[in-house]
C-alpha cells in the first residue's frame, strides 16, 4: 500500500490506488471488503493508530476498492464519498510523530570524505523537531536566521511496531513502511553552535512523503537508487546500498534500551553532493528542490524567503 495524508475539511488518511485515495476512516465505516466488521464507528484513525491498529483491516479495504475499480464502478465510490481523485487534493506529509525525528549523520562514506570527517565507528544519531515537518509539496522557507541553507536527500523508515532491544534479524519487522526525506539544513546554525539540532530543526525543515510505501512496495530498502536535483541539475546521485551501517543495524542500536514505537521516522543519512562542499551551491529563494527514491516516490519543493507567506 501507498499511505498517504491529505487536506480535505482536515487531515485525512487514505490510500493511493492509481488516480484515487481511498478515505480509510469512511471505508472502514462502510466496512469495505469486511474491515472492521466486528467494530461499529464513527472511525477517527490517524496515521499513527492506523499504523499501530489498523493496517490488516486497511488492506481489506484497499484490496476491495481495487476489485471494484477494476470493474469500472469507480463512480459509485466516488459518489458515496469512500474516493477521491487525488488531483483534487493536497498531500499533507504522511505523518507526525510523537517523538522528534531519528536522524543520522556520516552515514554514506562519500559524504563523510566531502565533509572532511573521519568515518563513524557506530551510528552518530541526531534529531529534528516535528515542528519543522512539512508536506511533499509544500514550500521550504528560508528564515532569516541563516545564510547558509542546504539540501540532504535521504531514506526514511517508519517503525510500525513498540519494540525495544531488536535483534538485527528481526529488525525488518517493525518497520510499517519508507518514505523519502529532505534534511534541510542551515550550516552556518551547525557550526555555530557546534551540534546539528538547531541548525537542523528550524521551520520547513523537513519535507517527507510522499507516502509511505509498505515493505511490499519497495521490495529490498537497501538496493534503491535516489537522487536530488535543484532546478533541474543534478546535485545528488547514489544507492541506498551504500549507506556505512545497513538498515537492519540502525534499528537494532537504535533500540538498546530506547523503545521504538509506531510512528517514530528514522532518516537513515545521505550521500556526497551536498552544497556545503561548493557554496555556490546552496539553496536559495526561488530554487524549486527534487527529491527521488527509486519505487517509493518524489519530493518537489519551492524555496521562498520568509517574509513571503508560507502556503496554507
Amino acid at each position: 500500500m501507498r499511505l498517504v495524508t491529505y487536506r480535505r475539511d482536515g487531515r485525512r488518511i487514505g490510500a493511493l490506488i492509481g488516480e484515487y485515495i481511498l478515505d480509510l476512516n469512511r471505508a472502514f465505516e462502510r466496512h469495505l471488503g469486511g474491515a472492521m466488521e466486528d467494530l461499529d464507528g464513527p472511525f477517527n484513525y490517524d496515521m499513527i493508530s492506523l499504523l499501530e491498529e489498523g493496517l490488516r483491516e486497511a488492506e481489506k479495504a484497499v484490496e476491495e476498492a481495487e476489485r471494484i475499480l477494476s470493474e469500472g464502478e469507480a463512480e459509485e465510490l466516488l459518489g458515496d464519498g469512500l474516493l477521491v481523485r487525488a488531483v483534487d487534493v493536497e498531500l499533507d506529509a504522511p505523518l507526525r510523530p510523537s517523538k522528534n525525528i531519528i536522524c543520522l549523520g556520516l552515514n554514506y562514506m562519500d559524504h563523510v570524505e566531502e565533509g572532511g570527517a573521519e568515518p563513524p565507528e557506530v551510528p552518530v544519531f541526531f534529531t529534528k523537531a516535528p515542528t519543522a515537518i512539512v508536506g511533499p509539496y509544500d514550500d521550504i522557507v528560508y528564515p532569516r536566521a541563516t545564510r547558509e541553507l542546504d539540501y540532504e536527500v535521504e531514506l526514511a523508515l517508519v517503525i510500525g511496531r513498540r519494540g525495544k532491544y531488536i535483534s538485527r534479524g528481526e529488525a525488518y519487522n517493525y518497520v510499517a513502511g519508507y518514505m523519502v526525506f529532505n534534511d534541510v539544513t542551515a550550516r552556518d546554525l551547525q557550526r555555530r553552535h557546534r551540534q546539528w539540532f538547531r541548525g537542523k530543526s528550524l521551520d520547513t525543515f523537513a519535507p517527507m512523503g510522499p507516502h509511505i510505501a509498505t515493505p511490499d512496495e519497495v521490495g529490498d530498502p537497501m538496493n534503491l537508487d535516489m537522487w536530488l536535483k535543484v532546478n533541474d541539475e543534478l546535485r545528488q546521485s547514489s544507492n541506498t546500498g551504500r549507506m556505512i551501517f545497513d538498515i537492519p543495524e540502525i534499528i537494532s542500536i537504535l533500540s538498546e534500551g530506547m523503545t521504538l514505537e509506531p510512528g517514530d521516522v528514522i532518516a537513515t543519512g545521505t550521500p556526497s553532493g551536498v552544497g556545503m562542499t561548493d557554496p555556490e551551491k546552496l539553496l536559495k529563494p526561488g530554487d524549486i528542490v527534487e527529491a527521488w527514491i527509486e519505487r517509493i516516490g518524489r519530493l518537489r519543493n519551492r524555496v521562498v524567503a520568509e517574509s513571503q507567506p508560507l502556503r496554507a
